[in-house]
């Protein structure tokens, strides 16, 4: 176990579980997803220190944050995360930030500034459904990135098609010759986790290692792995 990604989920008193499909589009365009975000992150830095101190074998553990193209362009982004860490006594170098190619990019010289000094306080980032953008060695290069995480649609198709396995060998080569750390998403199967080793990927997450889980549930796991 190498880390956590924390996933806002919407359970509505009348309608039962609502898929974030369904309001992440409608928070973005409202400019809600500031907010809410905010909260993820707070909530996500609290909660695994509490795991940290309860767990104190586990002090490598991280939890990663999805960052939208609207958060990233708030001024007040840095002096929040900064005060998300300060409040939840949360070390930097156990919070990853995922932002996807196409926000980087968009926002190339802003997202470059941004994550300099997100790097100076020793944030790790991510680069979130890599292959499925511009997924090119020389941005990658110039840009303060830790990790990538190879998309789920080439993970889900490796095993019978040849042009998917192609694309996470070549992440998985990039991510290597940038001595950059490189995640799977979307592991389902056995199949496919055993390929993904045969390939060198040290890193996966999926249900075939474990369905999403509610805090409590997270430190059964964390009980269970010490006593074990």
């Amino acid at each position: 176990l190498a880390g956590f990604e924390a996933l806002i989920r919407w359970t509505h008193p009348t309608r039962g579980p609502i898929e974030p499909s369904e309001f992440i589009p409608l928070a973005e365009e409202t400019g809600l997803i500031v907010p809410m975000g905010r909260w993820a992150l707070e909530s996500a830095c609290k909660q695994l220190k509490s795991w940290l101190v309860r767990f104190p074998q586990n002090r490598s553990l991280w939890v990663s944050v999805n960052v939208s193209g609207i958060q990233l362009l708030q001024p007040e982004l840095i002096m929040q995360i900064d005060l998300a860490l300060r409040e939840s006594g949360l070390a930097g170098r156990n919070l990853k930030l995922e932002l996807t190619e196409s926000v980087i990019m968009e926002n190339a010289q802003y997202a470059y500034d941004m994550m300099v000094q997100l790097r100076a306080q020793e944030i790790r980032l991510c680069i979130d459904d890599f292959g499925t953008g511009y997924s090119s060695m020389s941005y990658l290069r110039r840009y303060p990135v830790d990790a990538l995480k190879i998309d789920q649609s080439f993970v889900s198709r490796m095993e019978e098609d040849e042009e998917s396995r192609e694309i996470v060998r070549s992440v998985l080569q990039m991510g290597k010759s940038l001595k950059m750390e490189v995640i799977a998403e979307g592991v389902e199967t056995a199949g496919q986790r055993d390929l993904l080793k045969r390939l060198g990927c040290e890193l996966g997450q999926g249900f075939f290692f474990h369905r999403p889980l509610e805090a409590e549930a997270v430190e059964s796991l964390l009980a269970s792995k010490r006593s074990g």
